[in-house]
């Protein structure tokens, strides 16, 4: 194809606007996909210390619980109890099945298998000195569902 011919603006002829080769930008995503992969990691290893440990978070569903019927909010209290266990007491004050006695301490966490379910077990003593073990499955969130 030939050039237009005619005034021009200037007093050259119009140029071609692309005359360098293609530069090649497979490093550059390359780069973007390898760092979108190491902020996921990141992200999955540091979890645990932004939201604590699984033990750590089933201590402090223990410990909102008891908080929340010693405060007589039954509503929190019942929130905090897995499908299951809300389906179990239904029309029953969950402190009538969980409070043993007064002022309840947490004294440590562990691990069990249920049913073939791997379940949060926390450890509570009363001022009468007995213990108790809350049962804490994993339901959107750490909730108890049961007391042995």
């Amino acid at each position: 194809m030939s050039a237009p011919e005619g005034p021009y603006l200037y007093d050259e002829g119009p140029e071609n606007l692309h005359t360098a080769p293609p530069r090649n930008r497979n490093g550059l995503l390359l780069g973007i996909m390898l760092a979108t992969i190491v902020v996921g990691v990141a992200m999955v290893l540091l979890m645990p210390l932004v939201k604590g440990t699984p033990g750590e978070r089933a201590e402090a569903a223990v410990t909102v619980f008891y908080a929340s019927l010693a405060d007589g909010d039954l509503d929190t209290a019942t929130q905090m109890l897995c499908s299951a266990e809300r389906d179990r007491l239904r029309d029953t004050d969950p402190g009538e099945a969980y409070l043993r006695g007064s002022d309840p301490e947490v004294t440590g966490t562990g691990e069990a298998e249920v049913d073939g379910d791997t379940v949060r077990t926390v450890t509570v003593r009363w001022d009468d000195g007995e213990t108790d073990t809350i049962t804490i499955r994993g339901e959107d969130g750490p909730r108890i569902c049961g007391i042995d």
